[in-house]
């Protein structure tokens, strides 16, 4: 089996890796023609993941035809607020009978779409033969080759089986679940949850209150999902509180990072240039929160990240707004959405 990897980032690089532990042959393809030499001839991506040695099966190419040729599986790992101008250019390339994989988490500005709905789009390819991959998974923590599983998510049962194939070894476990829209909206929500956690801990608060966004943050993304038709049993898996822990808890997550950073008195910029890569929070949170109020769902976490990150509004400012809201029961509005968007 051959894939082709659309980008050179640490979650890109790490899942080259891993389908090349699983036998694939892995050609990764990114503008940089500087990390592209170092991966092929070094076998190292120093700039994203210092300290791990790539398998020889994996190379780079700036080369997308070269990449792409003959792949039985394209992955794409490019951040979300730009793979639709990313992608566009590469859709000719890509073979008629690949599974396109999307590792990405977030909803796209401006359309309110998933990623794999914009990778369908952007690639020109039938959503069958689109799948997701999501969870706990710490770009940093598999690369070092700890043990860890996956959500494989997709309409098609050949196209789950082929990706599962393809990046499943003695560390990586994949699970498949058919629920797309639950998986890819607790990817894109963890991330926002996950820049509010960071800034309680950032304000010196403890345990207590981690635990209260974290499940009260479930709590939204289990109400927007399941108001878009996404299946509950979803949320306390791996896809939903797993990847919530994980991102939540974890120095290794960047929106973490970013939001601790924050809440410690750093601007949005600085924020961002402390913490290095992509926060995914910071632009999706606010797609994230026009989907909801699209569909009528309340999300006062996500509306502080919001109000936060771009509105100006200060941390502390934050916290009292969310502990005056009014009481209300614990339970999780379940009303779906019809596909004319009406309840």
């Amino acid at each position: 089996m051959k894939a082709a990897v659309l980008g050179m980032g640490a979650w890109g690089t790490t899942f080259a890796q891993v389908m090349a532990d699983a036998g694939v042959d892995v050609v990764m393809w990114g503008r940089d023609e500087a990390t592209a030499q170092e991966i092929t001839v070094e076998h190292t991506n120093s700039r994203r993941l210092p300290q791990v040695t790539l398998p020889d099966r994996v190379t780079a190419t700036t080369d997308a035809s070269a990449a792409l040729s003959g792949a039985d599986v394209v992955v794409v790992a490019v951040p979300s607020q730009f793979a639709r101008g990313i992608l566009e250019p590469l859709a000719a390339s890509v073979p008629l009978s690949a599974v396109v994989v999307s590792l990405m988490k977030g909803v796209e500005l401006g359309t309110d779409l998933r990623m794999s709905e914009v990778v369908s789009q952007a690639l020109a390819v039938s959503p069958d033969r689109v799948v997701v991959v999501s969870g706990p998974n710490l770009a940093a923590e598999i690369a070092a080759r700890q043990p860890t599983a996956t959500v494989v998510s997709g309409a098609s049962t050949d196209a789950m089986a082929t990706v599962t194939t393809a990046c499943s070894n003695a560390y990586f476990r994949p699970y498949t679940n058919a629920d797309v829209i639950g998986v890819e909206l607790c990817g894109a929500v963890k991330n926002v949850i996950a820049v509010a956690v960071g800034m309680a801990q950032g304000r010196g608060f403890g345990h207590n209150t981690t635990a209260t966004i974290i499940t009260r943050g479930l709590a939204e993304i289990t109400r927007l999902g399941l108001r878009l038709g996404a299946e509950g049993e979803t949320f306390p898996g791996l896809a939903g509180m797993g990847d919530l822990m994980a991102t939540c808890a974890s120095p290794l997550s960047r929106n973490h990072t970013l939001g601790k950073h924050l809440g410690q008195g750093l601007t949005l910029d600085e924020a961002i240039a402390q913490t290095g890569g992509t926060a995914e929070g910071v632009k999706s949170c606010r797609s994230v929160q026009e989907l909801a109020r699209q569909v009528g769902v309340d999300m006062p976490i996500t509306d502080a990240v919001v109000a936060v990150l771009h509105e100006g509004m200060p941390v502390d400012d934050m916290t009292r707004a969310l502990l005056s809201r009014p009481h209300k029961s614990e339970g999780v509005d379940a009303t779906p959405v019809r596909v004319d968007g009406t309840r």
